[in-house]
């Protein structure tokens, strides 16, 4: 068997298509059968009992300006979802209007079956799942049970240019416990810089010196 980016089976094998291109591969050597994409080959096994049947976080990007809209769309259908939110003032002609703006914009966090991704993706206002390669990325449960917990409080926190380099730090204690970001100083407060690698988003929240150490 010769394995280069498609995966030569017997000449009773079947394929399958599956959505966003891939195509699931069922031959003659039963549990071995895999999903092809260009840079891996899965177990069929490892497919079904784990990727597409937990139930985990993914992120959805929705239409500019669509955020709530797919938050309301996805509470109709009963998936669970996460949209942060933060207020701000804006001008509006003789007046000043509080606003909540979504702290990604253009993303929604949804948690659900993979196998179930249709029901998310059938929505007129989501244009995708972020994936790398084919599939949809999961993203930690620990992670996003911190990030939820710390930007569902009354911590202050607001959108903020995605960072890669600088100190980082740990949170030890608090909302935030477990989370790791970059530490900045302003106007006499810490600010700690929390950035979702996948989408290449970052939000600052406001955090007590004594709660974080250095990172290891």
């Amino acid at each position: 068997m010769r394995l280069n980016r498609t995966l030569a089976v017997s000449d009773r094998a079947k394929l399958y298509p599956l959505s966003e291109g891939l195509t699931l591969t069922m031959g003659t050597f039963g549990e071995r059968a895999a999903v092809v994409t260009p840079t891996s080959i899965i177990p069929i096994h490892e497919l079904a009992n784990e990727s597409f049947s937990a139930t985990r976080w993914y992120v959805a990007q929705t239409c500019a300006r669509h955020e709530k809209c797919v938050a309301e769309q996805l509470e109709s259908r009963n998936i669970e979802k996460f949209l942060p939110l933060y207020e701000t003032v804006s001008r509006w002609k003789d007046r000043r209007v509080r606003l909540q703006l979504p702290i990604f914009a253009g993303y929604v966090f949804v948690r659900l079956p993979l196998r179930e991704r249709l029901r998310v993706l059938e929505l007129p206002s989501v244009v995708k799942l972020i994936a790398f390669g084919q599939l949809p990325i999961a993203l930690p449960d620990d992670e996003m049970d911190a990030l939820r917990n710390g930007l569902t409080s009354q911590l202050r926190a607001e959108p903020h240019p995605y960072l890669t380099a600088g100190r980082r730090v740990q949170v030890r204690s608090g909302p935030l416990a477990g989370l790791t970001g970059i530490v900045l100083r302003k106007h006499g407060s810490f600010r700690l810089i929390l950035s979702v690698v996948l989408i290449q988003r970052s939000v600052a929240v406001d955090v007590d010196v004594a709660d974080i150490e250095p990172a290891n």
